[in-house]
């Protein structure tokens, strides 16, 4: 099943305390091209974010974004300095006696001191959060996955309704082309006519130019080769495998075959379909842009 390269995903999860949020979101390019964006105390994650979006996506400009909330996780602690707090009760302890005043310390104004109290951040377990954001990652390629097949389905639709038109196209060529024959050889007789008179027409002369003419506008072998990229398309979009690249080379074979009907056919009718048959074939050209 074909993938579009354009879509988004998201999921949410719970780490170690720490809320984690991941969202990707990619627009076409011809190659992969993964931007990650982390906080920068969890920029130790990134290359197995990187990793994963290799394992899902083969093409494609990706972004991903990681935002995290760690107002629940409790990683900041509280610690008493016990030596220095030691330290000033003891100075102040020697200020009141040498100085006979009262000593009305409170645990509180104690507490206010420089550097009694210390705030410090728990030390993140960098493996434990790597593994949990790893799984949210996942869930949110899988998000994103399920976008880009539902998009990669209707663009399947509409490169097949396409196929089907350039296949009654091709089959108009088909049936055209004798009749340009025909036509010139109707042509050529009058004309013979008209300059020999009643002189007798050399039938054989009639048969060899008509044969020169009909070998020289010929369409089979082009016909016959778009017939076959036709079917190899199929096979490509109802594949598994990305093959937007594989497409776009085969498309350009399409418009090479087109063009050569075009240059070779000298009738006014072909003309206007080969015109319908190149307007097609650029319709699934744009289309397989989006194409992984």
């Amino acid at each position: 099943m074909i993938k579009s390269m354009t879509g988004y995903g998201s999921a949410k999860g719970l780490v170690d305390g720490l809320e984690i949020s991941v969202e990707l979101k990619s627009v076409n390019n011809r190659y992969l091209d993964a931007s990650v964006r982390l906080p920068r105390s969890f920029l130790f994650a990134e290359e197995m974010i990187k990793s994963r979006v290799q394992s899902h996506i083969s093409r494609g400009k990706v972004d991903v974004f990681v935002s995290v909330d760690s107002s629940q996780a409790g990683d900041m602690a509280v610690k008493v300095n016990e030596s220095l707090l030691k330290g000033y009760l003891d100075a102040i302890g020697h200020i009141a006696e040498e100085y006979g005043l009262p000593n009305d310390l409170t645990a509180q104004s104690l507490s206010r001191f420089p550097d009694v109290l210390t705030v410090e951040k728990r030390e993140l377990d960098a493996e434990a959060i790597s593994a949990g954001m790893g799984e949210i990652v996942e869930r949110a390629l899988q998000d994103f996955d399920a976008m880009r097949l539902r998009e990669g389905e209707k663009l399947r639709d509409d490169v097949l309704t396409r196929l089907e038109t350039i296949r009654s196209l091709v089959e108009t060529v088909e049936a055209k082309a004798p009749e340009t024959v025909a036509e010139y050889r109707r042509r050529l007789e009058q004309k013979m006519a008209e300059v020999l008179g009643s002189t007798g027409i050399d039938e054989n002369r009639i048969l060899a130019e008509a044969a020169i003419f009909a070998d020289h506008i010929a369409v089979d072998e082009e016909t016959v080769r778009l017939r076959s990229h036709m079917s190899q398309l199929r096979s490509m979009i109802n594949g598994n495998s990305p093959t937007g690249r594989k497409i776009d080379f085969l498309i350009q074979e399409f418009n090479r075959e087109a063009n050569t009907i075009g240059s070779k056919c000298q009738n006014s009718q072909i003309a206007h379909v080969v015109v319908d048959l190149k307007s097609e074939i650029e319709k699934i050209r744009e289309q397989i842009q989006n194409i992984e």
